[in-house]
């Protein structure tokens, strides 16, 4: 098998996280950052790569994992500064200096439109084909969903004491998005004739599904499970969002001194 470039970086980020490692370190936050890490092999490295290019579905799930599933994971494991603490002081200042000059995209409102602009614009046909028929232009979709989904998910999963949205911020966020992904699942499950042409011209696949029983699967993937870690992160706005009152209620109840 050839070692390709997302593999190896991948295992550079392991490997800097783990010399990044100190004593008070969580090992759930280990466990979170590393499972993403194995969530990104899965979907480009893996059964459901090689499926990709026939069968619509299992392409479905690859951007899934790459967007809704990795991202929130490896920022529960709370990746920087950690990982590069091991690297040489010039080489600090420098990722610091770029992540400081490219702020402007991590704005919580431009983060939400450059993921859901990226996710929908890559499911028009003529780029979704264009995936399949240029290597390159795949890889370069699968680095954008990815990118743009760590800007999106930063604002969206709490690893951070000073959240730059409030709970209420992030409920709305979190069902703006879910919204978002519900177009997709419905242009793609209610469509009378398969949109891409690339399944479309097969002759058969795996399963003997048809190419539009497949992109209706494509669409129920989109529908629920790639709801389900929007859902999770809503709901836990939401409880940070009724902390408060539970607080109250609390105190309420406490005996008073007489």
């Amino acid at each position: 098998m050839v070692f390709e470039w997302p593999l190896a970086g991948l295992l550079v980020a392991a490997v800097l996280y783990a010399l990044g490692r100190r004593g008070r370190d969580s090992r759930r936050r280990d466990v979170c950052f590393y499972t993403g890490l194995l969530v990104i092999v899965a979907a480009i490295d893996s059964p459901v790569d090689r499926y990709a290019d026939r069968l619509f579905w299992a392409h479905m799930v690859q951007h899934v994992l790459l967007t809704m599933v990795a991202p929130p994971l490896i920022l529960l494991g709370r990746p920087w500064p950690r990982s590069v603490r091991a690297l040489p002081l010039s080489a600090r200042r420098a990722i610091a200096r770029g992540l400081h000059a490219c702020r402007a995209l991590a704005a919580p409102l431009v983060a939400f439109v450059l993921f859901n602009a990226v996710l929908l614009a890559w499911h028009l046909p003529a780029l979704f084909d264009l995936t399949l028929r240029n290597e390159a232009v795949h890889d370069l979709e699968h680095a954008l969903f990815f990118t743009t989904a760590l800007l999106f998910w930063a604002h969206l999963t709490p690893t951070s004491r000073r959240p730059r949205l409030s709970a209420a911020q992030r409920v709305a966020y979190g069902v703006g998005a879910i919204l978002v992904s519900w177009v997709l699942a419905v242009v793609l499950g209610f469509a009378s004739h398969p949109l891409y042409g690339h399944y479309a011209a097969l002759a058969h696949r795996p399963g003997g599904l048809s190419a539009l029983a497949d992109q209706q699967l494509a669409a129920g993937i989109m529908w629920v499970p790639a709801s389900i870690p929007y859902t999770i992160a809503v709901l836990v706005a939401a409880y940070d969002l009724l902390e408060p009152s539970k607080k109250a209620v609390v105190r309420d109840l406490r005996p008073r001194e007489t």
